[in-house]
């Protein structure tokens, strides 16, 4: 017998309420193709008999593929520690730290992690997570326009266009205005950036290594935005943040980035992890959780949620931020990731996978019709340019086993022949010299 909560009358009186005659006008949006043919569901199955089930479906997936995408999701080597560590049970299941006195060992665990977020980006302070880089990167724009009271905000056409689609559907209600300054064959243009902030510029955002590979130094375009009083805000790659000049040397008000790199496996999808850090001065605009260290009336130290500037905690309008999943455990495998390596083992693995990026650089260009892309210094990542359509190589190789990269035509007019490859540690030379020979081949 089924369980109905109302009354037939109550549902007249809601109804009312709502302003339509019948529960089908809520549903009047849905076009009919789209809505359920039968809710007769199937007759359950055994345990055996669905374990089969799922295995038989999980054995279509293809996981013998050797891997050249990147484009911001990078196949890292994780320790098999990660795994050790952060599925006990103490933190898999812990929920969010409300109550410190309850939650110490989440909150050391979540203070670690900011302290080691901080010195790989030479920034001063690092919240809890957000959800993902393209949200981080969200929420520092956000920072932004609370602290400037502006609305105008300044975009590399470098920046990841995953993360371009991602601020342009968040803040589509949000009277918030973009202007992109177009990539020059792949690199940032510092000198249209700078020309293009002025004093209605809330902030300017930019990625280094940018979406071809490019690195830059933004030193300077950074102290142009500092002059406008706009706020400067940049994506990296955390890996490579053991080689390269980090957002606090250049001078970032807001850092932020994808740490799946960090002991997170690809799967599918997610879930992730965004980091964000910050200079002092943008802390109290910072979403999330903060925690920090302090001492209680014995002297004992103690972890407590310094920062919560949460719609739970104070008045909504007042708030900087709604987001209320527990993004602990995946800030913990980053914590435990960058732990177990040291900071050697980060500097060895982002060294081997830049130097393998520029092996697999001149096996490709060596083929005739392919050409590099992105110019001057890159990490693990660049782009070519091929003789056919990116999307055909990609389609021929993949089915062989090898997936080439990314299309850059999906994003960006005009590269239709624009392949982004990707290399890390765990790309051997061996697959290289097979990637290569495959491709001219299928360039015959």
């Amino acid at each position: 017998m089924p369980f109905v909560p109302h009354t037939e009358n109550e549902v007249r009186e809601m109804l009312a309420v709502i302003g339509v005659d019948s529960v089908e006008d809520l549903f009047a949006e849905i076009t009919e193709e789209m809505r359920p043919k039968s809710f007769e569901l199937p007759e359950g199955l055994s345990e055996m008999d669905v374990l089969a089930k799922l295995e038989a479906m999980a054995a279509k997936n293809a996981t013998d593929r050797t891997s050249f995408l990147g484009a911001g999701f990078y196949d890292h080597y994780i320790p098999a520690a990660v795994d050790a560590l952060t599925m006990r049970g103490e933190f898999y299941t812990a929920y969010t730290p409300y109550q410190p006195e309850a939650s110490q060992g989440t909150l050391q665990a979540i203070f670690e992690y900011q302290t080691a977020v901080t010195r790989l980006l030479g920034m001063e302070c690092a919240n809890a997570s957000v959800y993902d880089g393209g949200t981080a990167l969200y929420e520092a724009l956000m920072m932004a326009v609370r602290k400037t009271k502006r609305r105008k905000i300044i975009v590399s056409e470098a920046l990841n266009p995953i993360y371009r689609v991602m601020l342009g559907s968040y803040t589509r209600n949000l009277d918030i205005e973009f202007v992109t300054v177009p990539h020059k064959e792949g690199r940032t243009d510092i000198d249209g950036l700078k020309k293009a902030i002025d004093t209605d510029t809330a902030a300017l955002l930019v990625q280094n290594p940018n979406f071809f590979g490019s690195i830059n130094d933004f030193t300077d375009l950074f102290t142009a935005c500092r002059e406008a009083k706009a706020v400067s805000i940049v994506s990296a790659y955390p890996v490579l943040q053991t080689l390269l000049k980090t957002p606090g040397e250049m001078g970032a008000d807001v850092a932020v980035a994808e740490g799946q790199s960090l002991g997170l496996p690809l799967s599918f999808g997610g879930p992730y992890l965004g980091i964000m850090t910050c200079t002092k001065k943008m802390v109290r605009q910072m979403p999330g959780r903060i925690v920090g260290r302090t001492v209680d009336s014995n002297d004992r130290t103690g972890y407590v949620l310094t920062l919560q500037a949460r719609e739970q905690h104070i008045r909504r309008q007042k708030a900087t931020s709604n987001i209320c999943s527990n993004q602990s455990l995946c800030a913990l495998r980053a914590l435990v990731h960058m732990c177990a390596l040291g900071e050697l083992g980060l500097k060895r693995a982002a060294r081997v996978s830049v130097e393998r990026a520029h092996i697999c650089a001149e096996r490709l260009t060596a083929i005739d019709g392919v050409d590099m892309l992105t110019r001057g210094p890159f990490g693990n990542e660049f782009a070519v340019t091929l003789p056919v359509n990116a999307f055909e190589a990609i389609a021929k190789l993949t089915a062989r086993g090898f997936v080439p990269g990314f299309p850059l035509g999906r994003y960006y007019e005009g590269l239709e022949n624009g392949l982004l490859v990707a290399c890390t540690e765990k790309t051997s030379e061996e697959q290289i010299g097979i990637f290569a020979e495959m491709l001219k081949g299928a360039l015959k």
